[in-house]
């Protein structure tokens, strides 16, 4: 099983019995566990810039800890938007990074025969993004349209829908842009790393957890923040208006800055999958129960 793959699984156990580490810098055996606590955070560091399945390094802005830093401010931006056309602008920037850092990150394994995965990817992804950055700015759009007066539609138009569509059009960019995985199946392990095949039921599970833990993610970032405002506003806790949009900037930040580990960690990195669950060609040539897969980010 990969390193990372392995880590994840036992890191609980106080044991690592693979790591790339001391391949690079220890010149270990990868049966020899990591003691050595600077060796181990080394390690840790290299499951956020080292692709489990492909064993390349993963370009510095698309890496975990990168994600904040880049969405925040162009969750911040979107949010505060009164043009449709800025809006789709600026909802195509973020459509893009999060799709992009979505392809890099997830499962490497898929194959296919007779035509270019990654170009096929690409495509999928600049439709995905197209789309949602159109759907994003409909509310805006709506609104510049019509004029709407009603105060009631102006709630739901301008701050109740902007957030369940941000979270539809997350997971549906997330989908669109690794269906590969569930179209041709990604390789599933046994419990001492042997793969033993590829399951397209492995696959469409990785990409739907990938997607519900995006969903929920930007959903509660959009949502959250305006029921906050909206109580300061109503308790008049804020005293000065001009105070207003730090406060909203910093509450963003918060709620993005608490949701963010939540959502990586709604659904563990190394994918666990039952025998009942994969498909019965690759059933007969093993009696293993629990069957194991990378899900990506």
């Amino acid at each position: 099983m990969d390193a990372n793959l392995r880590f994840w699984r036992a890191e609980g156990q106080n044991e690592i019995r693979r790591t790339r580490l001391s391949i690079l810098i220890n010149e270990k055996t990868l049966s020899e566990p990591i003691q050595n606590n600077q060796t181990k955070k080394d390690f840790l560091l290299s499951l956020s810039s080292v692709h489990p399945d492909t064993d390349k390094i993963i370009p510095v802005i698309f890496r975990p800890p990168a994600f904040m830093p880049i969405t925040l401010p162009l969750v911040i931006i979107s949010s505060v938007q009164r043009h449709a056309r800025h809006s789709f602008f600026w909802q195509f920037v973020f459509h893009t990074y999060t799709t992009a850092f979505t392809l890099v990150n997830g499962n490497g394994t898929p194959k296919a025969q007779g035509y270019s995965l990654q170009q096929k990817q690409l495509l999928l992804g600049l439709g995905a993004i197209s789309y949602s950055a159109c759907v994003g700015a409909l509310p805006l759009a709506f609104m510049n349209r019509y004029t709407l007066k009603n105060s009631l539609m102006h709630l739901v138009v301008r701050k109740l829908l902007p957030a369940p569509l941000l979270g539809l059009t997350s997971a549906f960019t997330v989908a669109m842009v690794r269906s590969p995985e569930f179209d041709n199946g990604i390789e599933v392990m046994d419990r001492n790393g042997k793969v033993i095949g590829v399951s397209k039921k492995a696959g469409e599970k990785a990409v739907m957890e990938t997607a519900l833990s995006r969903a929920v993610l930007f959903g509660t970032t959009f949502f959250l923040p305006e029921v906050l405002m909206h109580c300061v506003q109503r308790a008049r806790i804020v005293k000065n208006p001009h105070a207003l949009g730090p406060v909203r900037m910093f509450v963003i930040m918060s709620v993005l800055a608490g949701m963010l580990p939540v959502s990586f960690s709604m659904f563990p990195q190394c994918g666990e999958i039952n025998r009942a669950d994969l498909e019965p060609e690759i059933l007969s040539s093993t009696e293993e129960t629990v069957f194991f897969y990378n899900r990506g980010i």
